[in-house]
């Protein structure tokens, strides 16, 4: 049964693809691969005549990255430019072009504006074609994940000479506390444990002293991923120092649009 549970749990992570980093290096926000795929496949829904196939959003090859401000969550990209593949189908009565340029805008707007990934390029590949505008519903687009593509970030100072501080939910000691600020952010919808037991991971740092807290969430529909991201590391910042006496610093990662 531990078996199970473990192949479960990587097939989990798995699923959830790469960890993109959100906005820049100062924002310490990433999302999973999975939530900005659904969130382009929405967008990509919105052009007549278009499918979406396959998805893949990761880094531009040979472009450089920056270190993030805090410590990344583990497997997570550097903040720098990415590029966007997908395949798609088009229909027979639509100039392929055409076609392609609108789900190129398409796509790249809905990175930038509705997500707020610094998104550089799009790549589009036609794989099939189709009778009439808009032939029978459309399939959900899928992320193609691979271990390979699981890549660790590189460890900072901070994340290297730290360790877990006890506490596992609302209403014991300083998780508890952390997790009910967070949850009360505007356009949280919920807090998630997707890559574990636990959506708030608080780390006692040794040097330089502090304390460094990792929290995973699900954003309400209708809130702009970017800014809640932000609003909830100032509010998880401003909760945690009040239990330490050296600088806090925060990163999120965004499970769910």
């Amino acid at each position: 049964m531990r078996t199970d549970a473990w192949t479960q749990a990587v097939r989990n992570q798995l699923a959830l693809g790469r960890l993109l980093p959100l906005g820049g290096r100062e924002d310490g926000a990433w999302i999973t691969e999975q939530a900005a795929v659904r969130a382009l496949g929405r967008a990509a829904a919105e052009i007549p005549g278009v499918r979406l196939g396959t998805l893949r959003i990761g880094p531009v090859p040979l472009e450089s990255v920056s270190e993030p401000a805090v410590p990344a969550p583990a497997s997570a990209l550097p903040p720098g430019p990415l590029r966007i593949e997908a395949a798609f189908t088009a229909s027979l009565g639509q100039p392929l072009p055409e076609a392609a340029d609108q789900l190129r805008s398409a796509l790249l707007h809905a990175a930038a504006e509705r997500l707020g990934l610094a998104t550089a390029t799009a790549d589009l590949r036609i794989s099939d074609l189709h009778e009439g505008p808009d032939e029978g519903p459309k399939t959900e687009v899928t992320s193609r994940a691979a271990t390979r593509d699981m890549r660790p970030a590189p460890e900072g100072p901070a994340a290297r000479a730290s360790h877990p501080v006890a506490g596992k939910g609302s209403g014991q000691g300083p998780v508890g506390g952390i997790a009910d600020v967070a949850a009360g952010v505007p356009g949280v919808a919920r807090l998630t444990a997707v890559l574990g037991s636990r959506p708030v991971r608080l780390y006692d740092q040794v040097d330089p002293p502090g304390r460094h807290v990792e929290i995973h969430f699900a954003v309400a529909p209708g809130h702009h991923p970017l800014h809640v991201a932000r609003a909830v590391r100032k509010a998880v910042a401003a909760a945690a120092a009040g239990d330490t006496t050296g600088p806090v610093t925060v990163a999120v990662l965004i499970t769910e649009t």
